[in-house]
């Protein structure tokens, strides 16, 4: 099973490779800069020289990186909407130099101006960069809580992304376990695991889910909030995860937690649940 954390990459780049060998991650996720702003500088090449070397000595075969938070892909600002698309073709140019195989992308806000607006924006925002960006990154759309404007929250909205981007072979699908139980897909039995997973194989294909990220919901179902819990301690619960351990697709992805750190849990003691809950099946 690879499963891991976001992993920080305070120091350098490389580091974070250290980090997660030294907490047995088998995979992990990054920033590739701060996530906060959007002026960034180069990667220093010598940390870039590392990081690969680290991951190749450590064995990570499967790593990803996390758009940054500030762009909006669905934007109806045209001045946020440039500085985002210029922002994810950097992030996807910088993911090839590190020979990191999977960018993850939120896919942003309308603004009230309407989904369909806002899924086209979407669109044109990928087909530019895929072509602005002449490697073999693969970019994953992260589905949504559904949060007022949002894009992204129903499997056929991501379909239809999917369906009109020109380079299909470079885009797939990062399926958030929280962000889909709030936004109507219920995962708390075996049986709503099955249906869930089934639509999501019948509507998008499993073949375009490349990467899982497993939170559990402090959100009520179908509540479009989107706020993460410890695994098994949410709305979700034990019962829920169990069942989409054993799943195949669960088994065939690498596992991304984004958990809260607090009083109740750390990382360790998420990872420690998950694998407890995947042996017990």
């Amino acid at each position: 099973m690879l499963l891991g954390f976001h992993v920080s990459i305070a120091g350098s780049i490389d580091k974070s490779v250290d980090r997660a060998f030294e907490n047995k991650f088998t995979t992990f996720q990054i920033f590739t800069r701060n996530p906060r702003g959007w002026m960034f500088s180069d990667i220093n090449k010598q940390e870039v020289s590392r990081f690969i070397k680290k991951c190749n000595e450590y064995k990570y075969k499967y790593t990803i990186a996390h758009m940054p938070y500030l762009p909006n892909l669905a934007s109806s600002n045209e001045e946020n909407y440039n500085k985002s698309i210029s922002t994810l073709i950097s992030e996807m140019n910088r993911c090839s130099i590190l020979k990191i195989p999977y960018l993850i992308t939120h896919l942003g806000s309308h603004l009230g101006k309407g989904e369909s607006i806002g899924l086209k924006r979407v669109i044109n925002a990928c087909n530019t960069a895929l072509v602005k960006s002449d490697n073999n990154v693969i970019l994953l759309l992260e589905n949504t809580a559904g949060t007022k404007n949002s894009v992204g929250s129903k499997f056929e909205n991501i379909k239809f992304i999917l369906d009109n981007i020109e380079n299909n072979k470079r885009i797939g699908v990062c399926f958030d376990t929280a962000h889909a139980f709030a936004a109507g897909y219920d995962l708390r039995s075996s049986e709503d695991v099955e249906i869930t997973l089934n639509l999501l194989d019948n509507i998008i294909g499993f073949d375009k889910v490349k990467t899982i990220h497993l939170n559990d919901s402090k959100s009520a179902f179908n509540s479009h909030s989107d706020r993460h819990e410890h695994i098994g301690l949410g709305y979700i619960g034990e019962e829920g995860f169990r069942s989409l351990l054993k799943h195949k697709i669960v088994k065939a992805c690498p596992l991304i937690l984004e958990t809260p750190v607090d009083s109740k849990r750390g990382n360790l003691e998420n990872l420690k649940k998950v694998i407890e809950l995947a042996e017990s099946n």
